[in-house]
């Protein structure tokens, strides 16, 4: 029977999505079934695991779908700081949901503490990965992280940048090797003062 989904599960609204346990055997019989498709036999030696393995590493890959990101968005206490934090380079894969191929990349995080209210530094790769483990767009991940650390922390600003490349391009279609693909959510004081977001893309970047 094929499962329904609700209008929010298909805008993927939600920040923790109540969600039932992943079906490895379900997904192992779905991949079987891809094998056959492709004229394949399944039960020849090569393949008998091939089912399990995809199932569980689809498993790990999105596994921040039961996951609440906002659990990572907590201020340390006693800690205080007014200038602007930079966290670059964090390395993370993610699942592309148009073709169930991943993209892999560097997500770099920028944000201003509002009356010294900051985070752990671990805990912005730990969001970052949270939102990531999901079936996701590029777009779409920028704008998960940027809101949620916008609206848990308060800070005055906020900036994500996330650089990736696509499988689904470098492999297939287009067959571009060494297309990346930049985007960018900016919120509150970088979207209005230039200075400041300049100043961060500087550093980011490590361009003047």
């Amino acid at each position: 029977m094929a499962t329904k989904f609700s209008k929010d599960d298909q805008n993927h609204t939600s920040l923790e999505n109540d969600l039932p346990p992943v079906d490895l055997e379900l997904i192992a019989q779905g991949v079987r079934l891809i094998l056959e498709g492709l004229g394949e036999n399944p039960d020849r030696s090569g393949l008998q695991e091939t089912p399990r393995r995809v199932a569980e590493m689809y498993a790990e890959l999105t596994s921040g779908m039961r996951e609440d990101p906002r659990q990572h968005v907590i201020p340390l206490p006693g800690d205080k700081h007014d200038e602007m934090v930079i966290v670059k380079d964090i390395q993370f894969a993610s699942m592309c949901e148009h073709h169930l191929a991943p993209f892999v990349g560097k997500c770099h995080i920028a944000y201003i503490p509002k009356e010294g209210r900051i985070l752990g530094i671990s805990k912005l790769a730990r969001l970052a990965e949270t939102f990531s483990r999901r079936l996701q767009l590029q777009e779409r991940l920028t704008t998960d992280i940027a809101n949620t650390l916008y609206e848990g922390l308060k800070p005055i600003g906020v900036m994500v940048v996330i650089e990736a490349a696509h499988t689904c391009m470098t492999l297939r279609g287009v067959r571009k090797a060494d297309a990346k693909t930049i985007t960018s959510a900016v919120l509150g004081g970088f979207r209005t003062d230039p200075r400041t977001r300049a100043e961060a893309m500087a550093l980011i970047t490590g361009k003047e």
